[in-house]
């Protein structure tokens, strides 16, 4: 076993710049120095002896001078000393001064005070050494009985240590920490013997627990976990041992601490599949959600209502426990309101979705009254979104959903108020007996709505779904309310000019009296001058948005205008009305047109709105039935195929979930009957407590593919040559947020390689942790090097360095071995994930890094490349595949991704097959990323750029 392989138990952190002190002096500070003399010399022979020195002759200085010393800080330096010196000859034997030591310690084990006696014990629990350890012996057992709690629990700590190293040593320790628990009062040495006997005789801990199975409920917090794991334990081993036990965890599930409640309905749930245990389980991890105030400890045990739900046989129990889930909304945090409103949307059903819908209305009301902050929303948004899904399954429930949801649309939150217009134009569409209803809320709120996008989408819905005479004459009525005077130009030159008058007015006010302090009148008069302000608020919405140049809504108002016109001439057979209404429409789109065209607003029309208004014009003078049927049947038609295709998207999503987590049994699988099954049979299971430990220690076994070539060795990087004096390769092991780089050196040489060190340095967001130490190789040796590299942030990163070494004799100076650079892959860290459209344009808006990349490529189907993208990126495709389907010369899709550090990355591919260049042309086109941060743009960029061909196997 090498000197690096040895268990280590103490860090001591060295500045590495101080000079190391020679034997000789620290012998001295040691021999004839005070205390504070001998405390400092003892830490530098510490910090020597880690750092690899032998320092062979101190070591009876240090028994004659320093051991006999009663200071508490020496005796405590001492324990780390003998933890860390060499005890043995070479050839393996015991030092004969180790003799002195163990009677040393044996009075330190019978001494007054019991700070000394438990750290003692402590130590004791390091020590490898049989031949030290016999003599001691009896000074631990007596060690059970001492007065102090502190005393008795590291004793318990030392017994068990012993045993399980030299068993000879202390043969009857289960029998003896058995007898010691059943009379034991202090709760942290019951739960050290506890443990001990779960680990030394599983039988003797159970018996114990047997007896006092109905007092766990009393016991302390500390020693109910232990309780917990040696159920789970016994349970997973001997399955027909439950009903024993599971009593007992129900009871613990009342327990006052937390983490007993969580553990115990952990275990619970793997131990019983019964309705009424999910349902305990479930309600106490509710519970502690609820009463919790750490949101990570929220968002942990949310995960665990989620993994039940994934149960085919849970679900039901959970859903009837969707009411207590929607309690978790009081928390203020949003990630844990969005993993509840998705938990509960999940578990919804007929049964329940009249209360979900309720809870939420009230949600939705209590934002509106909350103070504007960035979260509030947020959670808006999230919870017109939830219900939008529950009106959307549910039918029954749009009509109590849809007026709460529409006084949002005359909101300052464009977003929530977006979200609310999408929901609306679908159930207009869906549900044709909740038209009147909708558009009569339409008509109310249209005048309070206050973004421009909101009444286009507002203006379109009424232009579309108005079907009755007086419906019609009230959406030109809010129209021309919203218009305010026309002609627009000239009303709006009148005000400018009956506004703004050569000279300011100049008004008196009235006379004031004062009584001044000798109680006489004195008159004072004011002359104040005004000019009136010009009052922009007091404008119409719409022609607020007309003068403001944005006469995309001015198109908008045309459709809308044509539409309505050409539907009123079908229900009314007058003509002086049907003309009249006619021309309303076309004043109100001509006066815009020359609104558009004078210099008033602040930018001019745009060439594509002047078009449209002048095409609906032309549709209202000619009222043609072709123009009739594509305004007024067309429009709503491809609304209608755009919802169908959405749902029947949403279905397909659906059923590959439920495929999922629909276990399929085959005809001819064998059937496992418990009662028959050998014991090592039953543990198909993963043991729940020995994973959560590998993934606390970051060694979570990740799947690996089934391929060959997908092992160990291809993230083997070789860092010399094979000539070099030393040869180095490096493993590169990627965790989450860390890289652990483990560099296996070879000495090629003949020679002895003193300080042999691995000096690292990082480019990119990447941090190296700590220094690794140096080495000696012997000739022809090998050692591997262990180096932590902490990750920030997705991006490209490299690691280089050196290896530096001395050579044993020689005079010359240091040895240096350059390495090759290590690159970090930025395909690591990025995860496949989706959003929403709208999520997609809000964050293309926002993100200020942007990277286009030209295609260059030798592939030559469109959609075989976009796939290869997907491949070689980590990336997930947004654009629904019956989009993509067909052939058409070129392709639009949108790709979006995710880091682990909460990054997002977008990239918008548009290619083409440039048909005229033959049919074995490759695909020209760009990509065009955008991300938030310049590097995760970059690396992208430098990812597709470096993988677009496809490299021939």
């Amino acid at each position: 076993m090498t000197a690096a392989e040895n268990v280590c138990y103490t860090l001591i952190n060295v500045p590495m710049d101080s000079e190391p002190p020679s034997e000789i002096s620290l012998k001295n500070d040691l021999e004839k120095g005070d205390v504070k003399l001998k405390t400092e010399a003892l830490k530098k022979v510490i910090i020597m002896i880690l750092n690899g020195e032998k320092l062979p002759g101190l070591l009876m200085t240090i028994i004659r001078f320093v051991l006999p010393l009663q200071d508490h800080t020496i005796k405590k330096l001492l324990l780390v000393f003998w933890e860390i010196v060499p005890k043995t000859t070479p050839d393996g034997r015991l030092l004969q001064e180790m003799i002195l030591v163990c009677d040393a310690y044996r009075k330190d084990l019978q001494h007054p005070n019991e700070f000394i006696r438990g750290s003692t014990l402590r130590f004791l629990c390091k020590l490898k050494e049989a031949e030290l350890l016999e003599p001691l012996m009896p000074a631990i057992r007596a060690c059970l009985e001492h007065r102090h709690s502190y005393v008795r629990r590291n004793a318990v700590l030392a017994i068990y240590t012993i045993y399980r190293n030299f068993e000879h040593l202390i043969p009857d320790a289960p029998e003896l920490i058995h007898d010691f628990l059943v009379n034991e009062k202090d709760a942290s040495c019951k739960r050290n013997a506890f443990m001990m006997l779960i680990h030394a005789d599983q039988d003797r801990a159970l018996d114990y627990l047997s007896t006092c199975i109905d007092q766990v409920q009393t016991f302390g917090d500390i020693l109910q976990l232990v309780i917990v794991e040696l159920i789970y334990k016994v349970c997973h081993a001997n399955p027909s041992e439950r009903a024993r036990f599971i009593r007992c965890i129900y009871n613990l599930l009342q327990s006052s601490s937390p983490a007993v409640k969580y553990e115990a309905a952990g275990t619970l749930v793997t131990l019983s599949s019964a309705p009424t245990a999910i349902k305990a389980a479930a309600q106490c991890y509710i519970d502690l959600i609820i009463k919790e105030s750490d949101n990570n400890v929220k968002l942990i045990v949310l995960d665990r209502l989620i993994e039940l739900k994934e149960h085919p046989s849970h679900e039901r129990v959970l859903q009837d426990l969707v009411m207590d889930i929607l309690r978790v909304l009081s928390t203020p945090d949003l990630e844990v309101r969005k993993k509840t409103l998705q938990l509960a949307l999940d578990l919804v059903s007929s049964r329940n979705v009249e209360e979900l819908v309720i809870v939420l209305k009230k949600e939705v009301i209590k934002t509106n009254n909350v103070t504007e902050h960035e979260d509030t929303d947020k959670y808006r948004q999230l919870l017109v979104r939830t219900l939008h899904s529950c009106s959307v399954r549910f039918p029954d429930m749009a009509a109590n959903v849809i007026p709460v949801l529409m006084e949002f649309l005359s909101d300052n939150n464009e977003a929530a108020a977006a979200d609310v217009l999408e929901f609306v134009r679908e159930a207009i569409q869906r549900f044709d007996n909740l038209r009147p209803l909708i558009i009569e809320k339409m008509l109310e709120v249209f005048h309070a709505i206050k973004s421009v996008k909101i009444y286009r989408g507002a203006l379109w819905i009424l232009g579309e779904y108005c079907s009755t005479k007086e419906d019609i004459q009230s959406v030109m009525t809010e129209v021309r309310r919203s218009l305010g005077e026309i002609p627009i130009v000239e009303s709006e030159i009148k005000k400018e000019a009956g506004e703004l008058k050569p000279e300011e007015e100049v008004s008196v006010g009235p006379a004031q009296k004062l009584v001044t302090e000798m109680g006489t009148y004195a008159t004072q008069s004011a002359l104040s001058s005004s000019r009136p302000a010009k009052k922009e608020e007091d404008r119409p919405p719409l022609r607020g948005f007309l003068l403001d140049g944005d006469f995309f809504v001015a198109a908008s108002l045309a459709t809308t205008l044509t539409k309505i016109a050409l539907r009123y001439m079908s229900l009314v057979q007058e003509k002086k009305k049907q003309n009249s209404f006619n021309a309303e429409a076309m004043l109100l789109m001509a006066t815009i047109l020359h609104l558009g065209k004078s210099s008033l607003p602040k930018k001019p029309i745009t060439d594509d709105d002047v078009d449209r208004i002048s095409l609906c014009l032309k549709v209202l003078s000619e009222c043609s039935p072709l123009m009739n049927d594509i305004f007024n049947k067309e429009c709503r038609q491809s609304l209608s195929h755009m919802l169908s295709a959405k749902l029947e998207e949403e279905k397909l999503s659906q059923k590959k979930e439920s495929e999922k987590r629909n276990v399929t049994i085959q005809p001819d699988d064998p059937i496992s009957f418990m009662q028959l099954t050998a014991k090592n049979e039953m543990s198909s299971k993963e043991d729940q407590f020995q994973l959560s430990l590998l993934a606390a220690m970051g060694n979570t076994q990740r799947k690996e593919a089934a391929d060959p070539l997908a092992s160990k060795l291809n993230k083997v990087t070789q860092l010399t040559g094979f000539s070099d004096p030393v040869y180095a390769e490096a493993y590169v092991h990627v965790n989450q947020y860390d890289i652990v780089l483990d560099v296996l050196v070879v000495n090629q040489t003949s020679d002895t390689l003193q300080n042999c060190t691995l000096e690292l340095a990082t480019l990119g967001d990447l941090k190296l942790v700590e220094k690794p130490s140096p080495l000696t190789l012997a000739p022809h040796d090998f050692a591997n090097i262990k180096a932590n590299v902490k990750v920030a942030s997705t991006e490209n990163g490299i690691i280089f360095g050196n290896v530096v070494y001395d050579v044993s004799g020689a005079a010359s100076d240091r040895n240096c071995v350059v390495l090759s650079d290590i690159h970090i892959d930025i395909m690591d860290y990025i995860q496949p994930a989706s959003c929403t459209d709208a999520e997609f344009r809000q964050m293309w808006a926002e993100f200020e890094w942007e990277n286009k990349v030209t295609v260059n490529t030798n592939i030559i189907d469109l959609n075989e490349y976009l796939q290869h993208i997907l491949k070689s990126t980590n990336m997930k495709c947004l654009t629904p595949e019956k989009a993509l389907s067909g052939y058409c010369g070129f392709m639009a899709a949108n790709l979006y991704a995710r880091s682990i550090f909460g990054e997002d990355a977008l990239a918008n591919v548009s290619i083409e097959k440039p048909i005229h260049l033959g049919p074995e042309a490759p695909v020209t086109g760009h990509i065009r990323i955008r991300a938030k941060s310049q590097g995760m743009a970059l690396s992208l960029g430098d990812k597709i750029n470096l993988s677009q061909k496809k490299t021939s196997l």
